[in-house]
């Protein structure tokens, strides 16, 4: 089935299993502490940029083993679905939508392959991808933000696959 095919056909039924953990994700993202501890600006771009860090953190687990290949295609679907209709709501119009789509799935591969790099070289290296990759405040601790960030990335790393399916990722 080509992707195409996987992000305009029939998808309810396939999805179901992934939403939960897309909804834990979004919570995730939405915490306090990335906006009032850690410096992501608490704007649009900043949230999409929390979103797509805590995503990208996800889909690295989730490749670890390949054996949730599968379902980290429909979460990216669930991710794809939830932009288009920020998108829409935000008024793009139709027209735009695609190449805006484009772009942001862009930056979500991007965040992926950069994170992939930079987590285990420790959190200097860390915080300069996360300073060049999120959208911060002025009083952001690039610092501080790596070690949140790792340790997210630390907990994921012990759920097992059937725990990251759940959206059992706790605080």
């Amino acid at each position: 089935m080509s992707i195409l095919s996987r992000l305009v056909g029939k998808r309810s039924d396939t999805r179901a299993e992934v939403r939960p953990l897309w909804h834990r994700v979004v919570e995730i993202a939405r915490e306090k502490p990335w906006y009032a501890e850690f410096g992501v600006a608490d704007s649009v771009a900043g949230r999409f940029d929390a979103v797509t860090l805590v995503l990208a953190l996800v889909m690295l687990r989730m490749e670890r083993d390949g054996t949730l290949i599968e379902p980290s295609v429909r979460l990216t679907e669930l991710f794809v679905e939830d932009m288009d209709g920020q998108l829409r709501q935000s008024g793009v119009g139709d027209l735009v939508v695609g190449k805006r789509m484009g772009k942001l799935m862009s930056v979500l591969g991007g965040r992926i392959g950069a994170l992939r790099e930079a987590l285990p070289l420790g959190a200097e290296e860390l915080a300069g991808v996360l300073e060049r990759n999120v959208t911060l405040t002025g009083t952001a601790d690039t610092l501080k933000l790596a070690g949140h960030v790792q340790a997210l990335a630390a907990r994921l790393d012990t759920l097992s696959d059937q725990e990251i399916l759940n959206a059992s990722i706790a605080r």
